[in-house]
């Protein structure tokens, strides 16, 4: 349901992702994990369509994210890190401007805000300004709006980046609740994420993916942890983790 060819993104003389190619079919929770600046949330947007690749290209659910811009947002629901959503609103409000915003009218506006509310325990802060909500809360209420329209795709970047153990404990059920029925991607630098809620890992370090695999495979191959370090140390992070140690001698 989501093909990504040959990617690439360069920001001036700067290669930040260098020919991402991979395929990904429904019941897939792929998660996308990589250290700082590998290049996860840039792939990330340009899959959505947030910002137009230098070449390449991504189909979703049959639509191309380049020539058919429309259709293929219209199969997907993205939680951005650090999702933005307006404060001064409250959760219910916010959840039926994006329904309207979806296309939603009337009774059917109403019905899919308040399954959303239900699917996402928000039913006890659904009149409280999304400023008063603390972390959890906010990050389930743009949650929420991700999937308010049922996407077949969905694309969340650092889902639980942040939230104490019961708020991640909420968030990894909904997407596990979810799983079967979709193709899930999200991007991550925590890989206790892999052991909680995927069945598909891709590692990308410097732009490139260096790991397609089960968490099963990798497994096999060591801790994760170690695995994760093997791909992803370079010689500019030795020489930056060396310089960072003289300096606090």
């Amino acid at each position: 349901m989501i093909s990504v060819d040959h990617l690439v993104k360069d920001f001036g003389t700067r290669r930040a992702v260098d020919d991402v190619t991979f395929e990904v079919e429904k019941g897939t929770v792929l998660g996308f994990l990589g250290p700082n600046g590998a290049g996860k949330s840039t792939t990330m947007r340009m899959i959505t369509g947030f910002i137009k690749p230098t070449s390449g290209t991504a189909v979703i659910d049959g639509h191309d994210i380049i020539t058919s811009p429309v259709q293929a947002r219209s199969r997907l629901g993205y939680l951005p890190e650090s999702a933005p959503s307006y404060r001064s609103m409250t959760v219910y409000e916010f959840l039926r401007f994006m329904a309207q915003m979806r296309g939603y009218k009337g009774p059917k506006a109403l019905s899919v805000v308040e399954a959303t509310l239900e699917k996402c325990f928000l039913g006890d802060v659904r009149n409280q300004t999304i400023d008063t909500l603390s972390k959890g809360y906010r990050q389930r209420t743009c949650f929420a709006q991700a999937i308010l329209h049922d996407p077949p795709v969905l694309i969340m970047d650092e889902p639980t980046d942040g939230l104490d153990p019961n708020q991640k404990h909420v968030v990894r059920e909904m997407i596990k609740e979810m799983a079967a029925e979709k193709v899930i991607i999200l991007s991550t630098h925590v890989l206790e994420e892999v052991d909680a809620i995927c069945n598909r890992v891709i590692i990308i370090s410097n732009g490139k993916v260096v790991k397609d695999a089960k968490p099963s495979e990798l497994a096999a191959e060591g801790r994760l942890e170690d695995v994760f370090r093997r791909l992803t140390t370079t010689e500019d992070t030795l020489v930056e983790s060396k310089e960072k140690e003289e300096v606090t001698a």
